[in-house]
């Protein structure tokens, strides 16, 4: 039942973000007239797709890697290239997605980073940067001492969870400007609440849980790695699930000052 219980849990989170990424590219398509990539205002209906895509679902997919059982058996290095990988992936579409909006903006002479939405997507895509460099040179390559990993992963970790936190209110303010730009006529404005709205509105709440979930899981305790020499009950019962192979499960002693394998 916990292993069901926990595969449930991944599904149900995964189609929430698969739904987030439906929901803003519906929205572009139904209420702004779809995508391009020519300066115009097509270019900039990209922004919002590229950047829930790749600063919430993309980067919490990073960011739950380490929490799915089998990545606690076994070499780390898999699991760490795993990581780095989609950590990647989300850092290049959210670049695109900036390069869409400056691109929009200076096609159409409009002035860049003048608002508080795009200051905080600013500082965000910059932390997520320096986090990346950061991962990417301690972490993953061998050259790091063990008492420099382990003097760096709290932070590496905070900063993790923090740039979660920065891209959801990033998001959030950005549908909110989106529709004040757009919902600001006499016969349709945003207070009487249309059709695009509600939409964009409940768009946003669907972030806002998905986000909230992944902190969730990113805190609670049941879901993060043991350390090496610790067998779980979720890792011993990865060997009932029906058609998977058997975990090695190999116990060590633990020992009072035995360094603990860093990811």
């Amino acid at each position: 039942m916990a292993v069901r219980w926990f595969y449930l849990s991944v599904l149900a989170l995964s189609s929430l973000g698969l739904m987030c990424i439906f929901f803003t590219v519906y929205w572009m398509q139904s209420w702004h007239g779809g995508f391009a990539w020519d300066g115009t205002i097509f270019t900039f209906n990209c922004h919002p797709v590229l950047m829930v895509t790749g600063m919430v679902v993309l980067y919490s997919a990073a960011s739950l890697v380490y929490r799915l059982p089998q990545s606690w058996v076994g070499s780390k290095l898999p699991w760490k290239i795993a990581h780095a990988a989609l950590q990647l992936m989300a850092f290049i579409l959210t670049v695109l997605g900036l390069v869409a909006v400056f691109k929009y903006h200076n096609h159409a002479n409009i002035a860049n980073l003048y608002s508080l939405h795009s200051w905080l997507g600013i500082t965000t895509v910059f932390l997520f940067a320096c986090q990346w460099f950061l991962g990417f040179a301690v972490f993953l390559l061998p050259w790091a001492s063990m008492w420099l990993r382990s003097l760096l992963k709290p932070v590496h970790v905070f900063f993790g969870a923090s740039i979660l936190s920065l891209a959801i209110a990033s998001v959030i303010s950005g549908i909110n400007e989106k529709l004040f730009f757009s919902l600001k006529n006499a016969t349709k404005p945003y207070s009487s609440l249309p059709g695009e709205a509600v939409f964009a509105n409940s768009t946003g709440m669907l972030v806002v849980v998905f986000g909230l979930l992944v902190l969730y899981i990113l805190q609670a305790s049941s879901w993060k790695r043991p350390e090496a020499g610790v067998v779980t009950e979720r890792q011993l019962l990865l060997q009932l699930v029906p058609g998977s192979q058997p975990v090695p499960v190999t116990y060590v002693p633990v020992t009072v000052g035995q360094p603990y394998q860093l990811w």
